[in-house]
C-alpha cells in the first residue's frame, strides 16, 4: 500500500515537471529576436510599469475643503442642511450657521463631520465657481416708495442761490437773525450751510445756503439736487450774471420750482424791469409775462418786503403737499463733510426719509458710521433728526463724500458686508480703467515695435545698429515744478480747489503737481511729504499747526481766489525771464552804393529815417517784402562824411552792415531794436 503511494506520487511530480518545461519551452520570451549590432549602440529606453490604482475604498468618505459654506457641507455630506446646523450647535466657534456662512478653519469642518459620524477628506476647493449672490443682496439700496398712509407733512427744503455777491448770505441772516455773512471770509459764502428757520406764521422751513463764486459749480449742483425749493436771488443792478444762468439751467435739469427774489432795490442804480426782462429772455415764465414763477422784490440788507418771499415760499410748498415717511431705516443726503479737531470726522446731511437716532449705523458709499451724537446748526445735541432736518452727524470711521446717499442698515456686521462688495466693484471698475489704458500702452509699443522691424528690414539685417540700452530713469528734462498740497475745512472746499487746478494748462513751460489733498488740519505726515516734494502747503480755513518746520512753506487763506493769486504768482517766479523786443526807429532803403575798402568793394545803404531813432549800438534788422535778410549789429553809421552814433527822424544816411555779403535793395526797409528781459508771468485763466 506505501508502495503504491509512493508510485503515484511520483508519477505526479514528474507530469508537473514536464508541464512546466513544456511551458518554458514553448514561451514567446524563449523566442524572441535578438537585438543587432545598431541597435544595441543605441541609447536604452527605459520603461516604467504603471502605477497601481489606488483600491482603497472611498465609499462614505465625504469631501472637505476650506472656506466651505454650511450648504456646501450639507451637500458633500449628503446630509439635510437642518443636520448640519444641529451639529454646529454643538461644536465651539461655530457661531453662524447661515447656509452661505464661509466655515474658515478646517478643524471646525473636522468637528462637524465627526459629529455627523462620517469620514473626511482634504481636497482643494472646487474649480467650479459658485454662482455669485446677486448685489441687491450684498448691497444696500433706498427703500421702494411708501404708501400714502405712511406720509405726514414735512418741511421743504429751500436752496438760495444766485451769482457771488447778490446778497444770499444776507438774506439768510435776515430770516434767522443771525449775523453769518460778517464771518465769512471777504463776505463770500465757502461751503454749504444748513438750518432751520422758523417763519412767522409758524411753519419750519429748512434753507440751503450754496456759493455763488464760480468755482464752487458743484456745490451749487448738489444745492440743486438735494432741494425742494429753489430762491433765485439777483440783484437789482447787476441784473442776470454767470451764475445765475447756470442756477437755472440746473433748476430746469432737476425740474425744480423757482422763487425769484430780485435783491437790492433800495440802490440808486437798481432797475427791477430791466432784470424781469432778462430772467424772461432766459426762458423764466414769470407771474408779470402771464407765467407761474412768483418774483419778490427785497431788500436783504433793509429787511423789505421778506414777510412776503417768506409767504411765497409757504405758498408753494403748501401747492407741492410735500410730506415724508418718518417709520423704518433712515436715508438722507451728505450735504458737506469736514474733520474736526477735537470731535474727529462730522457731516452735514438732510434726512430725507425715517428718522435718525443715536446708536444707528449708516453707510455712505465707501464710508459708514456708528452715530454717536446728533447736533443742530447751533450745534445744540438732538435725540432724533426728522425728514427735512439738517443735521450734524458725529461717528463716522471715514469721511463722506458730499452729495453721496446715507443708507441706514440693520447692524454694524451689514455694514461691513456693504463696505467689503462696494470695495471689491470699485476694485473690478479701477482694473478695467487700467486695462483699458495697458491695452493703448500695447497698441502704441506694438506699433512702434513694428515701425522699427520694417526700417530694420529694409536696412538689411547688420546695416541698423542699436545703441545702448536707454536709461529706465528719466533725466530730469528741465521744466520747472511747483509741487503743492491741499488741506481744507470742508470736502467741498477742497474739491472746488482741485477743479480749479485741473483749469491749469500750461505744464509745457511749469508743471502743476498736486502732491496729496485732504479734509482737516495740517499733520505731521503732510509737513515730512512737503519736505520731500519741496512742496507748498495750503491750508484753506483751517487752524495753523502749532510748530511750523523752518524749510516748508504753509500758506495760510480763506478765500480761493487769493489761493489761486498767490500760486499763479509762486508759478510766474518759476518761469525763466522773457526777451522783449522795443522797436527804437525805422529807415527806408533808398538806393544801394558801394564803397572801396583796400581792394574790397562794401556795399552800403543810403537810407532816411522815417520813424523814431536810429542808434549804432543796438541791433538792426533788413526787412524785404516782409522777410527778414539780414539780423545782427551795424560797422558803420555815417551822415555825408561824418561817423554818427545816432540819427533822427528825417535825417539821411549811409548804413554798412557788419555782413558784407547782405547786399540792401532800394525799397527795403530797415528796423533798429534793443532787447531786454522781462520777467514772465503765466497766462493761467482759472475762469474768475
Amino acid at each position: 500500500m506505501l508502495i503504491s503511494a509512493f508510485f503515484r506520487s511520483s508519477t505526479r511530480l514528474s507530469n508537473l515537471t514536464l508541464t512546466t518545461t513544456r511551458h518554458l519551452t514553448t514561451s514567446d520570451i524563449r523566442w524572441k529576436r535578438r537585438k543587432t549590432a545598431e541597435e544595441k549602440k543605441s541609447a536604452k529606453i527605459i520603461e516604467y510599469s504603471p502605477k497601481k490604482k489606488n483600491t482603497v475604498d472611498l465609499q462614505g468618505t465625504v469631501e472637505i475643503w476650506r472656506h466651505m459654506t454650511v450648504k456646501q457641507l450639507s451637500t458633500s455630506m449628503n446630509r439635510s442642511l437642518e443636520d448640519v446646523q444641529e451639529a454646529m450647535l454643538f461644536v465651539k466657534e461655530a457661531d453662524n450657521i447661515e447656509p452661505n456662512a464661509r466655515l474658515h478653519d478646517i478643524k471646525i469642518i473636522q468637528e462637524i463631520a465627526k459629529k455627523l459620524g462620517t469620514r473626511i477628506r482634504i481636497v482643494a476647493a472646487p474649480s467650479i465657481a459658485e454662482p455669485e449672490v446677486e448685489s441687491k443682496d450684498r448691497d444696500v439700496f433706498p427703500r421702494p416708495p411708501p404708501t400714502p398712509d405712511q406720509l405726514k407733512p414735512r418741511p421743504p427744503v429751500v436752496t438760495v442761490m444766485g451769482h457771488v455777491d447778490h446778497g444770499k448770505t444776507t438774506l439768510l441772516d435776515s430770516l434767522r437773525g443771525a449775523d453769518v455773512a460778517s464771518g465769512e471770509a471777504g463776505g463770500i459764502t465757502q461751503h454749504i450751510g444748513a438750518f432751520t428757520v422758523s417763519l412767522e406764521n409758524g411753519d419750519r422751513v429748512t434753507f440751503l445756503d450754496t456759493p455763488g463764486h464760480a468755482a464752487f459749480s458743484s456745490m451749487r449742483a448738489r444745492g440743486a439736487v438735494a432741494t425742494d425749493i429753489i430762491v433765485l436771488v439777483v440783484a437789482a443792478e447787476d441784473g442776470v450774471m454767470a451764475q445765475t444762468k447756470e442756477v437755472i439751467t440746473l433748476a430746469k435739469e432737476s425740474q425744480v420750482p423757482i422763487i425769484v427774489a430780485i435783491n437790492k432795490i433800495d440802490k440808486p442804480e437798481a432797475d427791477i424791469e430791466k432784470t424781469k426782462q432778462e430772467l424772461y429772455q432766459m426762458g423764466l415764465a414769470l407771474e408779470d409775462f402771464g407765467g407761474d414763477i412768483q418774483v419778490i422784490p427785497i431788500s436783504a440788507l433793509k429787511g423789505t418786503n421778506l414777510d412776503l418771499l417768506a409767504e411765497a415760499v409757504s405758498t408753494q410748498a403748501t401747492l407741492m403737499g410735500l410730506k415724508g415717511d418718518y417709520s423704518g431705516l433712515m436715508e438722507g443726503v451728505v450735504v458737506e463733510s469736514k474733520t474736526d479737531p477735537r470731535r474727529g470726522k462730522l457731516s452735514t446731511a438732510i434726512v430725507k426719509r425715517g428718522t435718525l437716532c443715536k446708536g444707528s449705523v449708516l453707510v455712505s458709499g465707501l464710508s459708514h458710521a456708528k452715530v454717536r451724537g446728533l447736533f443742530d446748526h447751533n450745534g445744540k445735541p438732538l435725540d432724533k433728526a426728522e425728514p427735512g432736518t439738517p443735521v450734524e452727524i458725529l461717528g463716522w470711521r471715514e469721511l463722506p463724500l458730499a452729495g453721496d446717499l446715507i443708507l441706514e442698515v440693520e447692524s454694524e456686521k451689514k455694514a461691513n458686508s456693504v463696505l467689503r462688495y462696494r470695495q471689491q466693484e470699485a476694485q473690478k471698475e479701477k482694473a478695467e480703467q487700467s486695462l483699458e489704458e495697458i491695452r493703448k500702452k500695447e497698441e502704441e509699443h506694438l506699433a512702434k515695435y513694428r515701425a522699427e522691424r520694417d526700417a530694420r528690414r529694409l536696412a538689411g539685417r547688420f546695416r541698423l545698429r542699436h545703441g545702448p540700452r536707454p536709461k529706465e530713469m528719466v533725466e530730469d528734462d528741465g521744466v520747472p515744478r511747483v509741487s503743492v498740497i491741499i488741506k481744507g475745512d470742508v470736502h467741498g472746499s477742497v474739491e472746488a480747489i482741485l477743479d480749479v487746478l485741473e483749469t491749469y494748462t500750461g505744464h509745457d513751460k511749469c508743471r502743476l503737481d498736486v502732491v496729496h489733498y485732504g479734509v482737516g488740519n495740517i499733520s505731521e505726515s503732510d509737513v515730512e511729504l512737503a519736505k520731500s516734494f519741496n512742496a507748498i502747503i495750503y491750508a484753506f480755513s483751517i487752524e495753523p499747526p502749532t510748530k511750523v518746520a523752518s524749510d516748508v512753506s504753509i500758506r495760510m487763506c480763506n478765500i480761493i481766489y487769493r489761493l489761486i493769486d498767490d500760486l499763479k504768482e509762486e508759478i510766474s517766479n518759476k518761469l525763466p525771464p522773457m526777451e522783449v523786443e522795443e522797436v527804437l526807429g525805422e529807415a527806408n532803403v533808398l538806393q544801394q552804393f558801394s564803397i572801396t575798402e583796400g581792394r574790397k568793394e562794401v556795399p552800403v545803404a543810403g537810407s532816411r529815417c522815417t520813424k523814431g531813432v536810429l542808434k549804432k549800438s543796438q541791433k538792426f534788422r533788413l526787412v524785404r517784402n516782409g522777410e527778414v535778410i539780414y539780423d545782427g549789429e551795424l560797422e558803420s553809421m555815417r551822415h555825408l562824411k561824418n561817423e554818427m552814433d545816432s540819427i533822427k527822424k528825417d535825417v539821411e544816411c549811409g548804413l554798412r552792415f557788419k555782413d558784407t555779403k547782405v547786399i540792401p535793395q532800394a525799397g527795403d526797409v530797415i528796423v533798429c531794436y534793443s532787447t531786454r528781459t522781462e520777467p514772465q508771468k503765466t497766462d493761467w485763466d482759472p475762469g474768475f
